[in-house]
């Protein structure tokens, strides 16, 4: 078996880096509007129009397309059929540090079947070529006259602009650009930068209230019916209604999650379960949610009754049948009250309700500057070569960013700036990074999808305001192979706050919106509800142009979070230890001082604890004081980066390779029956360790409860008994008294201890618990 290279934790860190972000370097005074990204100089030469075109074919027509050359670069208009006055509008940008040339021509052309016939030709030298600088108007586009290729004027006049600008100008995101020389086609619209917008998702509520005058198919009988409730692939049944009665009731509340603009009908159908496996459709209804109303409290609104139609087969052909009488009570709405969660709950971009009303102002802004990356792997072979096509997608509330894929290249640099408004400092941002596998052919490229090569996740809470945080973050994925880095991107990020005093109200405020609180759903329906929600997402992105992939969609969202893992429970396991290793110590602590291990401290806390017996009113500020100084103590070793992917929290360099291939196994799974065995049997294993503890601490809470319920009348005869008297002793004595001596017995000294557990805990362990009666 191929050894693992050795773990080397400096190649999983964060670096700190120092950019010159708009001309300036990092942390300086910055005056532009895109001043999180590196400039980048671009020679940009925009094809308007043509006039006048001369005929060149033997037929008397002209079939013109521009061709823009720049050096061992040329890129090229569509072209249109017999037309002298062709416009065609599009952008060519030309990166300048690639430019080799003084000079930029460009050639308007026939298309022809064997040679393509020269018609004219405008160049300009670029040492005479105007600079723009945003946010300066766009440069006017000119009438030039053609010329031939001695210089001499010929028949028809181009209109142009040229100019040399930097990322920061509008024609950049729709340009051509020199680096994606090699594609051709389809592929040419998936490196295009983009922003897309989710759509607007909704909860929808169909409270399914009850049926009247239903018609059964076999009238000897009466039927077992239910409602069926359809919303595209959406489908949720009702119990069968426990009255036998051609006026059955249900209500019973089914939720769905619907997406603007709504497509999808919804559809009910009320079926009679004849036998098992079989039902029949009694009746059904469609109903449009352009017309359903829409709630944003909790307040209830008035049910309605929809007729049922039935659909019966004369000659192979279905036809409504017009006397039917059988109708069904509803009560439907679109919730706007709630949020619809469609990404894990750990790694919320957004916390507001689905109704605008509802929203609070916003709090201030993200901006997002895709720099650089770095180190790359190759992710594909072109030409017996390893190499990369990488584009960046970032994702915040319902705004997702989709960078330009920078062609071939291991180093790709993006320097590209993207905005967001912020409603809640405690939401993640996440920056995926994949490698464009759809340049060639674009979809038809076999079922190709882009590949994953890693992401970097950054709560905004953790970032100070106002602060520019310029990081190179490591791009780490698990592989069935085991932990591996794929590289670092470059990002700079930066969070601005309008109003402070508002940030700060808002961690008074409840995370959800008012209706998860008052109307809460069940952890089940939430589950069932967000995967609705993310199929509903990558679809509609999916149909954007470019589209964002299915795999993209749900490698950002962490669809498959909730999927078992080994290495993750162990990860979970650890993490809990860690939570609870301060109170551990503290206990043990606590357990040196009773054992007077160190005398001097044990003295000193005898000291405290007499002083908090003596002034009891000084316990609960002693504690704050206490707590005061910890945190202005902690404070110089406060963390000065954002938070990043830990190989080492996650057990990622520690997973043994047997765990890493169930956690990338399908689902559900696809490895042989004596590897599922073998893994079954260690799932057993486990999963019995886990019951045993639980059991235990059931055991625990028993014992408690069946101090009073005398389960053991001996011993709860006991325990009574001494509440008796101890209620006594303690309304006869005084308090400070009785904490005292309780103290004092706490700290004694080993001398009058013994080895064996103490009375109470004897007592405790004997009491009954519920175990005797489990099979």
């Amino acid at each position: 078996m191929m050894q693992r290279p050795p773990f080397r934790p400096e190649e999983y860190s964060l670096k700190e880096t120092r950019p010159h972000l708009g001309g300036h370097a990092a942390g300086d005074k910055l005056t532009s509007t895109y001043d999180l990204v590196e400039q980048m100089q671009y020679l940009y030469v925009r094809v308007v129009k043509a006039k006048e075109l001369p005929n060149m074919d033997i037929t008397g027509s002209c079939d013109p397309y521009v061709e823009v050359k720049l050096g061992n670069y040329k890129g090229a208009t569509r072209f249109f059929e017999k037309n002298n006055h062709p416009e065609w509008n599009q952008v060519f940008a030309f990166s300048k540090e690639r430019i080799q040339a003084s000079a930029v021509e460009i050639v308007v052309k026939d298309k022809d079947l064997i040679k393509d016939d020269f018609i004219g030709r405008v160049s300009f030298d670029l040492n005479e070529v105007p600079k723009r600088v945003p946010p300066d108007s766009p440069l006017a586009p000119q009438w030039y006259r053609l010329e031939d290729r001695n210089g001499h004027k010929v028949k028809g006049e181009l209109m142009l602009a040229v100019w040399m600008g930097t990322q920061a100008d509008e024609a950049f995101p729709e340009a051509w650009h020199s680096d994606a020389a090699s594609v051709f086609g389809d592929g040419l619209a998936t490196i295009k930068s983009k922003v897309y917008l989710t759509p607007k998702l909704w909860y929808l509520r169909v409270n399914v209230i009850e049926a009247q005058d239903l018609i059964p198919n076999d009238k000897t009988r009466f039927p077992e019916v239910y409602v069926k409730a359809m919303l595209g692939n959406q489908v949720l049944r009702t119990r069968v209604s426990p009255a036998r009665t051609l006026n059955p009731m249900w209500n019973e509340d089914l939720m769905f999650v619907a997406a603007e603009p709504f497509e999808e009908h919804l559809i009910l159908s009320v079926e009679d379960r004849v036998a098992p496996g079989k039902d029949e459709v009694v009746g059904r209804t469609v109903i449009s949610l352009q017309h359903v109303p829409r709630r944003l409290d909790h307040r209830l609104l008035t049910s309605q009754w929809y007729n049922l139609e039935k659909h019966v087969m004369i000659d192979g052909e279905q036809k409504k049948e017009t006397k039917f009488s059988s109708r069904i009570h509803l009560r439907i709405c679109l919730e706007g009250g709630y949020h619809v969660l469609d990404e894990s709950t750990h790694y919320s971009s957004d916390l507001r309700p689905t109704a605008k009303p509802l929203w609070k102002p916003s709090i201030g802004i993200l901006e997002l500057g895709i720099l650089t990356a770095q180190g790359l792997l190759p992710m594909k072979t072109k030409d017996g070569r390893g190499t990369t096509d990488a584009y960046c997608v970032a994702k915040y509330g319902q705004k997702w960013v989709r960078t330009r894929t920078i062609i071939d290249s291991f180093t790709p640099k993006w320097n590209e700036q993207y905005t967001w408004e912020v409603y809640d400092p405690c939401t993640v941002i996440t920056i995926g990074v994949f490698d464009n596998c759809h340049l060639n052919g674009g979809d038809k490229a076999n079922g190709a999808r882009d590949i994953r090569i890693g992401k970097v996740r950054i709560r905004l809470s953790t970032l100070e305001t106002d602060r520019v945080y310029t990081h190179s973050y490591p791009l780490i994925v698990l592989t069935p192979a085991g932990v591996k880095k794929m590289g670092e991107v470059q990002l700079a990020v930066r969070f601005t706050c309008s109003s402070l005093l508002n940030m700060m109200h808002l961690y008074s405020q409840p995370l959800l919106p008012k209706m998860h609180y008052v109307h809460p759903l069940s952890v089940m329906q939430v589950d069932n509800l967000r995967r609705q929600a993310t199929n509903i997402v990558s679809t509609r992105l999916g149909r954007a142009e470019p589209p964002l992939r299915k795999e993209i969609v749900e490698y950002m969202l962490d669809v498959d979070s909730h999927m078992w893992s080994m290495r993750k429970s162990k990860a979970n396991f650890f993490r809990i230890m860690g939570v609870l290793s301060p109170l551990i110590s503290v206990a043990k602590w606590f357990d040196q001082i009773c054992h007077w291990r160190n005398p001097l401290t044990t003295i000193l806390i005898h000291v405290l604890f007499v002083i908090l017996v003596l002034y009891p009113e000084l316990i609960l500020p002693t504690i704050f004081l206490y707590l005061f100084l910890i945190g202005v103590w902690y404070y110089r070793w406060r963390p000065r980066q954002p938070p990043h992917m830990d190989t080492r929290l996650s057990h990622a360099e520690t997973a043994h390779p047997d765990e890493l291939d169930e956690e990338f196994d399908t689902f559900p799974t696809s490895r042989q029956p004596d590897i599922v065995r073998m893994r079954y049997d260690r799932l057993r294993s486990v999963a019995g360790r886990i019951q045993t503890v639980v059991g235990d601490l059931a055991t625990q809470g028993e014992r408690l409860q069946s101090l009073l319920s005398w389960r053991d009348p001996r011993a709860t005869a006991l325990f009574v008994v001494f509440c008796f008297i101890a209620a006594i002793v303690l309304y006869v004595t005084p308090f400070r008294v009785v904490v005292f001596l309780a103290g004092l017995y706490v700290l004694r000294h080993p001398r009058f201890r013994h080895k064996m557990p103490s009375v109470p805990l004897n007592f405790f362990r004997r009491l009954p618990a519920r175990t005797d009666s489990m099979l």
